[in-house]
């Protein structure tokens, strides 16, 4: 059946739906409705999406159809007029493929059974970013060695979606997303990435992170974590040492990251898990520019990073820095200057004290030295935010003591020292008398607010030295990205090289959760990645099969609004049209 349109010598159009019936060796056409007659252009178009609507129940009443009536017919209105460009309220059909009108799939459906369910969303849109990242070209002539790619690819995806172990992700794959992997495949595929390919891995992350930035990064946060293991037995890798995490008897390794101020990933090294994080900062800047040209940047870092070999390695090596300082480690004279509210200017969101240290250490020099080159000065910053905040956490301290000290009268000290929010402010005296250090918590009171940061820059105002180690916040959530999102710990490998891949799964997963995250940010608004993961794990797929042809259909989930403007800004078409397979 179609729709035809007739021209009357009056001027009248005549809209009729029209069916081509073969009588013998010959075809003519029987009116099946007489739709209307109209006038204007825009009259026919109203009488043909009428048609439209008749078309879809008369073809409904003789045989039915996988979608009703009603969305076939306005899946033919729509697919004659151009798609729109801009995405509203509701879903548009730009970026959506619809099947064309003669390909309505005309089936029985009491005849169908559903046979699967998989979820496509999260491999049609990371699996876009995972190679625009090029991170299937990692692996040496992978033309050869597609299925060990596929395999890469298919981990770093499982670990996207529902993080887990290996073997978690192979029966995972298989049961949400219709793909098969053997466990001991995986295992090779593993194998397959040595220091070789995860060092090209870090290679394509830094190339793509500079092609978004235009090859212009001007600033690098820079900070380490701890990731333990499932396990109690210590190698050259997995040692004990101070767990950011609490867990001090299980051993360890040290992750550093380094990230854009977007959040951005540039590269990471990992460490044994009983090196002092301090020391971490110059062999992975050492390795940074081995592999790209810095030029201008400042790394901005946070005060476990500060110690004199490395200020003294940054200054040497022309690096720039804004570094959390301990001003409670500073001279006397200068916590005096910290402490004297008169010497503050004000600013927006609080007062700032800028101390040029180089003065202060060049006094004992004499006049006519030069070899002190770059400026070295101290800012610090007041936040009455800040303050409230410090008083707030300060006084529960205090609170728990009070009760605890009531409570345990004859108690041992030793109970007390292993508790970090309170030693501090104890005070014992003899073998069980324990009270509050009133002087400690009197001076404690006086640096509510206040902190501070070590720089050379010499090109910013403090306002904005001080913003720029505000964004020091983009490394923190990296981290909890890959520990809670993508639960990168506790590591259940023991091999180094496994321990290793493991890392590199990881981090190449994260690489493309921040990249799509920046995308939508840019280009839509800002999703976080759970948001983005459920949206995408929503956006699924129904495989039924007709009982007695054994044909099978596929038939696409609807997919929200967020969902659709993904696929959009990716390029990428979703068909929510039923269709054979």
């Amino acid at each position: 059946m179609f729709i035809r349109i007739k021209k009357k010598s009056d001027q009248r159009i005549s809209v009729q739906l029209v069916e081509a019936i073969r009588e013998g060796t010959r075809i003519r056409q029987k009116i099946v409705r007489h739709i209307g007659v109209a006038y204007t252009a825009e009259q026919v178009e109203d009488l043909k999406n009428v048609g439209e609507f008749i078309k879809a129940q008369i073809e409904e009443e003789r045989q039915p159809c996988l979608y009703p009536p009603e969305e076939i017919a306005h899946l033919r209105i729509d697919s004659r007029h151009e798609p729109v460009e801009e995405i509203e309220s509701s879903i548009t059909e730009s970026f959506i493929q619809q099947q064309p009108s003669n390909d309505a799939l005309m089936v029985d459906l009491r005849d169908l059974r559903e046979e699967s369910r998989s979820v496509v969303g999260i491999h049609d849109i990371y699996g876009k970013i995972f190679e625009d990242l090029q991170f299937h070209k990692i692996i040496p002539n992978p033309a050869r060695h597609k299925a060990c790619c596929r395999i890469i690819k298919n981990l770093v995806l499982a670990r996207i979606a529902n993080p887990g172990s290996k073997r978690d992700a192979v029966d995972r794959l298989e049961e949400d997303f219709g793909v098969s992997l053997n466990l001991n495949a995986v295992y090779q595929a593993m194998d397959a990435l040595d220091d070789k390919v995860i060092e090209t891995m870090k290679q394509h992350t830094l190339k793509a992170t500079l092609k978004l930035f235009k090859e212009k990064v001007d600033v690098l946060f820079y900070d380490c974590t701890t990731l333990y293991f499932e396990a109690f037995d210590q190698d050259t890798l997995r040692m004990n040492g101070y767990s950011k995490d609490l867990k001090f008897n299980q051993p360890q390794v040290v992750l550093a990251l380094c990230v854009t101020k977007e959040g951005i990933p540039v590269t990471y090294e990992l460490f044994p898990g009983n090196m002092y994080e301090g020391a971490t900062l110059i062999p992975a800047l050492e390795n940074l520019r081995k592999k790209f040209e810095l030029d201008k940047v400042v790394f901005v870092a946070d005060s476990g990073l500060l110690n004199e070999e490395n200020l003294q390695f940054l200054e040497q090596n022309n690096y720039f820095y804004i570094v959390g300082a301990r001003l409670k480690n500073m001279t006397q004279a200068i916590q005096k200057e910290i402490l004297d509210e008169t010497l503050y200017t004000s600013l927006d969101d609080g007062r700032v004290l800028n101390l040029d240290l180089t003065r202060k250490k060049t006094k004992e020099i004499q006049k006519d030295s030069t070899e002190e080159k770059i400026v070295k000065r101290l800012i610090v910053h007041y936040s009455p935010k800040r303050a409230q905040k410090d008083k707030n956490d300060r006084d529960k301290a205090i609170m728990k003591l009070k009760k605890k000290i009531k409570s345990s009268k004859n108690a041992n000290p030793k109970d007390f020292l292993s508790n970090y929010g309170y030693k501090k402010y104890l005070k014992i005296e003899g073998e069980h008398q324990i009270s509050i250090d009133q002087p400690k918590l009197d001076n404690a009171q006086k640096w509510d607010g206040l902190h501070g940061v070590v720089t050379n820059v010499d090109w910013l105002s403090d306002q904005e030295i001080v913003t720029q180690y505000k964004g020091l916040w983009q490394v923190e959530e990296s981290f909890r990205i890959q520990k809670h999102d993508l639960k990168v710990r506790p590591i259940f490998h023991w091999k180094e090289s496994r321990v290793k891949t493991h890392v590199a799964l990881c981090y190449m997963a994260f690489a493309c959760v921040r990249h799509l995250e920046y995308r939508l940010k840019a280009q839509y608004q800002k999703l976080s990645p759970e948001v983005i993961r459920r949206e995408l794990i929503h956006v699924q797929n129904t495989i039924v099969r007709h009982q007695h042809t054994n044909a099978t259909y596929v038939i696409p989930s609807p997919i929200s609004l967020h969902a659709a403007n993904i696929y959009r800004i990716m390029r990428m078409k979703r068909d929510l049209v039923p269709y054979q397979n």
